[in-house]
């Protein structure tokens, strides 16, 4: 819940609203949202799906949403796991070739 809160409080800030804008949007105290941005406070489907509204996102994208220099950083993560995918298909098309070059030469060897 940590970093639900956590993305809660970016969004937060992003709109220049203080907890205390928040709270009264979501018609809740000050101290139950800041135990919400904190993580000490589990938030429920129907709180979570408030304040997606609120935040004119839905539950996934409030979900997944990351800061900027959160999404470059998982971007970059990506993009080596692509580069680590498309090396283990080269190899395994490498792989493949050696085994029908290898057929071949069985089949030439049995039939003379």
């Amino acid at each position: 819940m940590k970093s639900l809160g956590k993305k809660i409080r970016l969004l937060r800030h992003q709109r220049g609203w203080s907890q205390e804008d928040v709270a009264k949007r979501l018609d809740i105290s000050i101290p139950a949202f800041s135990k919400i941005e904190t993580g000490i406070t589990d938030v429920n489907l129907s709180r979570l799906d408030q304040i997606s509204q609120l935040f004119d996102l839905s539950i996934v994208q409030l979900l997944t949403y990351n800061d900027a220099e959160d999404q470059k950083k998982y971007n970059t993560e990506l993009e080596l796991a692509k580069g680590k995918i498309k090396d283990c298909e080269d190899q395994i098309i490498g792989l493949q070739k050696k085994i029908i070059d290898l057929y071949e030469e069985l089949r030439k060897v049995k039939g003379n």
